[in-house]
Parts: structure tokens; C-alpha cells; sequence
């Protein structure tokens, strides 16, 4: 396991560089229709044969909830709430990760411009580009980003059930735009790992900011780099100096500006110097 600051951050940028590679690998399998992207008419088949009324209603309900819009005014809730609590860093967090993923999505999808499944199949009405999936992209970033803002305030049992929970609804969001027939299996895997792939570069970035606050501040006790504070242990020159400054208040000098009751505090403390 690294231990140090730079292996940690060697694993974040290989991290980094490893979900970069397979977002790349599998935009360009949506485009060209090689590697998973061979199974998607299969895929779209196998959604359209499990439709129920019910289940079409609840795709519906899902679908609407996890939107491109919906995750943004959930970011800009959140990051109302925590900037009112004072946690300004979290939300430039925030914001970012959610910016950052609108703006990618949708710069991928002018790029590569792939159409959609055929109108037939749609359940619900889509009029942009297909890959990679937007609602799979932001609901990851998103719930992704929330999840880390409060993940050092929760304890280890709250931490598994909001990882799962968030796992989970993130999976149902991509399901629902298989179901619904408006994505192609691989525009939703493309989606989650672009997404992926962004929130983890917020979060490497977002990991640097205190190390970076600290070297500017200086070594703790709030003075400037290379300044030790003054320290006050009994028997050093700043006790000697707090005791005679309370001498001189309990023992004013005489007409001839001496002290005479000090003279014995004196011997007995040597010095002093």
C-alpha cells in the first residue's frame, strides 16, 4: 500500500489515466460499433421485451428524477446549503465537478455525434446526440461528488449504506435510458466512465488544496515559515519575563527607584539571563 504523499498521488494520476483509457476506449467502440458496442442491438432487445406498464411509469419517474437538469439543480441546492454552513471549499468542489461534467457531455456528444436508437423504440422524446449519455455522466458525478463532500462526517456503517444507495441509483438512471429506448448500451457505459473519469480528476484536485493552504500558511501555530513561537515553559526567558512583570506590579520601587524586597528573588534565581 503507498504511504507516502507522492505514491498516493503516483495511484490518483494512474487512476486517472486508467479510466481516461477505457472512457476513450469505449467512446470509440460506440462510434465504430466494435467491442461492446457489437451487443447493443441485443441489449436494446432485451430491454424492449420486459416493458410493463409498471415498470414504464417507474423508468419514466427515474429517468425525469436522474436528468441532466435535475442533477444540476440538485448540485446548486447543495451547494446553496453548504456555502450558508460556511463550507466554501465544498462547494467550488462541487460546482466544478458539475460544471465540468455538463460541459464535457455535451462537448463529446457534438463530437462524435452518434444518432440515437431508432424513433420506434422511444419511449420518452430525445432530440441531441446519443454518446456518450448525459443522464449517466451527470447522476455519477453528481451523487459521486455528493458522496464525497460528506463522506469524512459519516461513520463506517452510514458510509456503506450511502455508497450503496448511490451506486445503486446511479445504475438505475443508466438502466432507464436502455429501458426507455433513447441510449445504446454503450453510450451508457461510455457515460459512466467519462463521468468517472472527470469526478476522480475533481477529486485528485480537490485532495491538493490543503497541502497547498498549509505550505503557504507556514508551520502550524499560525506564524510565518521558519518562525518558532515564543515559548512559555516555567523556567525559560518568557516565565522569567511574565514573573518580573508581575513582580513589578506587586512590588512598586521606592523614591530611589529600587527594590529591596527583590534583592532575595534575585540570588535565588541566579542571573536569570
Amino acid at each position: 500500500m503507498p504511504s507516502g504523499p507522492r505514491a498516493r498521488l503516483a495511484v490518483a494520476v494512474g487512476l486517472v489515466g486508467v479510466l481516461g483509457l477505457a472512457a476513450g476506449w469505449l467512446l470509440h467502440a460506440g462510434l465504430t460499433g466494435s467491442g461492446p458496442a457489437a451487443a447493443d442491438p441485443t441489449v436494446l432487445a432485451d430491454f424492449l421485451d420486459v416493458r410493463t406498464p409498471d415498470l414504464t411509469t417507474a423508468a419514466v419517474v427515474v429517468t425525469t428524477v436522474g436528468s441532466t437538469a435535475a442533477m444540476a439543480g440538485l448540485a446548486a441546492a447543495a451547494c446553496v446549503l453548504l456555502w450558508l454552513r460556511g463550507h466554501r471549499r465544498d462547494v467550488l468542489f462541487l460546482a466544478a465537478a458539475t460544471i465540468g461534467a455538463s460541459a464535457l457531455f455535451r462537448l463529446l456528444k457534438a463530437l462524435f455525434d452518434r444518432a440515437r436508437p431508432p424513433a420506434a423504440t422511444r419511449l420518452v422524446t430525445e432530440t441531441n446526440e446519443s454518446l456518450p449519455s448525459g443522464h449517466a455522466t451527470m447522476s455519477l458525478v453528481v451523487v459521486g461528488a455528493l458522496v464525497v463532500v460528506g463522506w469524512h462526517a459519516w461513520g463506517v456503517r452510514t458510509r456503506v449504506a450511502v455508497l450503496t444507495g448511490a451506486t445503486l441509483w446511479v445504475l438505475a438512471v443508466g438502466a432507464t435510458r436502455l429501458y426507455l429506448g433513447v441510449h445504446w448500451f454503450s453510450d451508457v457505459l461510455a457515460g459512466w466512465l467519462v463521468g468517472a473519469t472527470w469526478l476522480t480528476v475533481c477529486v485528485l484536485v480537490r485532495r491538493t488544496w490543503p497541502a497547498r493552504a498549509t505550505s503557504r500558511a507556514g508551520p502550524a501555530g499560525g506564524g510565518p515559515a521558519g518562525r518558532t513561537p515564543a515559548r512559555s515553559v516555567d523556567g525559560g526567558p518568557a516565565d522569567l519575563l511574565r514573573r518580573d512583570a508581575v513582580d513589578l506590579r506587586a512590588d512598586p520601587p521606592d523614591a530611589d527607584g529600587e527594590h529591596p524586597d527583590r534583592a532575595d528573588d534575585v540570588d535565588d534565581r541566579g542571573t536569570g539571563r
